[in-house]
């Protein structure tokens, strides 16, 4: 999928592609730091249709729901001739007693037999986090492993 990168001058920076029903999806990356989310018009791929100012944290939040879903149907697909081994997203919530704390902390793969094979924070993916890799509230987990030991690895990330 090619996204098309566009300057405008004393603005900031447009990138934006092409969806299949004909209409343009993007963002709007301001000289401030201001992010807008903007959707062309289906008749004029030049002119908005929509533009929704977004803060960097809501820029974040809207990167992980549509990153990580497609990462975890992703590692699902390729363990579903695995029987019994399964995909889950699991945030690190605000009053979680891993924010701030690494993972090497958590002994997740000890007390589970889960792994952690990914982290989406701010709208970034970081693959295979290693044991200093240090949690923060809002970041969403993808963790492979059984039901059970999915289960037991939200435990530990909700109550420690």
């Amino acid at each position: 999928m090619n996204v098309d990168v566009t300057a405008l001058p004393g603005i900031g920076v447009r990138k934006d592609f092409e969806v299949r029903s004909g209409r343009r999806i993007g963002v709007v990356a301001h000289r401030d730091g201001d992010i807008d989310l903007i959707v062309s018009k289906l008749d004029d791929p030049d002119a908005c249709a929509a533009q929704i100012p977004l803060t960097t944290d809501e820029a974040a939040v809207l990167a992980n729901l549509l990153g990580a879903p497609q990462l975890v149907a992703k590692l699902n697909d390729d363990h579903r001739d695995l029987p019994g081994i399964t995909t889950r997203q699991l945030p690190i919530g605000d009053d979680s007693p891993y924010d701030g704390r690494t993972l090497g902390e958590t002994e997740m793969r000890t007390r589970t037999k889960a792994s952690i094979v990914a982290v989406m924070r701010a709208g970034q993916l970081h693959p295979s986090p290693g044991p200093d890799f240090t949690f923060t509230a809002s970041d969403l987990l993808v963790v492979v492993g059984t039901p059970e030991g999915l289960d037991a690895a939200a435990k530990i990330l909700t109550h420690g």
